[in-house]
């Protein structure tokens, strides 16, 4: 396989792969009665709100088309701060310079790494999975399929009600496909491709903790690269934190990390 070298178009594609499919979880939030889900066009990138905590309410590629004016910061701030939520924003590492001058003035920490990992897709033969089965989740199984991915991150992530709708959406959105691992007819974990264009998205992945270490994650790694080249993507792209067995898991697939991003965060301001 031909790997891509990192660029600053191909960290640009990248990045707004997974600001959509945040803003369309986002959008299909909105849409509900009563909902107080938010997107913003700023910086390049976009801001979302999904609802206080929830791992979709973050900024996503902001500072990779040139300068972010003092102006644009301003609103970044403002989107979140009048929601009361503290500002999130996943940032690569090559962005401009004068994003971080902003984190540097206002005060902004960092909060978490992530490696962004890239594969070229391709035809992947199915192979023995030890009693694995995979399927593709239908409407029916939405429900099933949300609590057990939610279940799985509880490490991270409490599971509330507000978290369920909102995992529920995103597995909804256009052009995202969802897949749930079970082992003798029991649901034990699940995962995401998001299409869009050529990159594929393979995000949201987890195993429930009895499951764990019998090759779910690997199971659902392969079904999903095998459908993304199905669909015509070129480029396969996924997240993990440093050295945590999601990235062992996806390294062992063919996975490359091709930049490692920081988020940096300020909390919510007084008003």
């Amino acid at each position: 396989m031909e790997y891509p070298l990192l660029s600053l178009e191909l960290a640009q594609e990248l990045e707004m792969a997974e600001a959509e499919a945040a803003v369309a979880c986002a959008e299909r939030n909105r849409a509900r009665s009563g909902s107080a889900a938010a997107t913003l066009a700023v910086g390049g990138g976009f801001a979302v709100y999904c609802g206080a905590n929830s791992p979709v309410t973050q900024a996503v590629g902001l500072g990779l088309n040139g300068p972010c004016s003092k102006e644009e910061f301003d609103r970044l701030e403002e989107f979140y701060f009048c929601r009361n939520e503290p500002v999130r924003v996943e940032t690569c590492p090559l962005v401009d310079a004068t994003l971080l001058e902003h984190y540097r003035q206002r005060g902004y920490f960092v909060t978490e790494f992530s490696n962004v990992m890239v594969r070229p897709m391709e035809r992947m033969e199915a192979s023995p999975t030890n009693g694995i089965e995979i399927q593709r989740v239908g409407d029916d199984g939405i429900e099933l399929w949300t609590l057990t991915v939610a279940q799985g991150f509880a490490e991270n992530y409490a599971v509330t009600k507000e978290l369920l709708e909102v995992m529920k959406l995103f597995a909804s959105a256009e052009n995202t496909e969802c897949f749930l691992a079970r082992i003798d007819g029991q649901a034990a974990g699940g995962g995401t491709l998001a299409a869009r264009g050529r990159i594929a998205g393979l995000f949201g992945a987890s195993t429930l903790p009895g499951f764990r270490g019998r090759g779910v994650q690997s199971a659902l790694l392969q079904t999903r690269i095998r459908r993304a080249w199905e669909l015509g993507c070129e480029l396969g792209m996924s997240l993990a934190l440093p050295g945590s067995a999601s990235h062992r898991n996806i390294t062992r697939k063919g996975f490359r990390t091709l930049y490692t991003r920081m988020k940096f965060e300020r909390a919510a301001a007084s008003r």
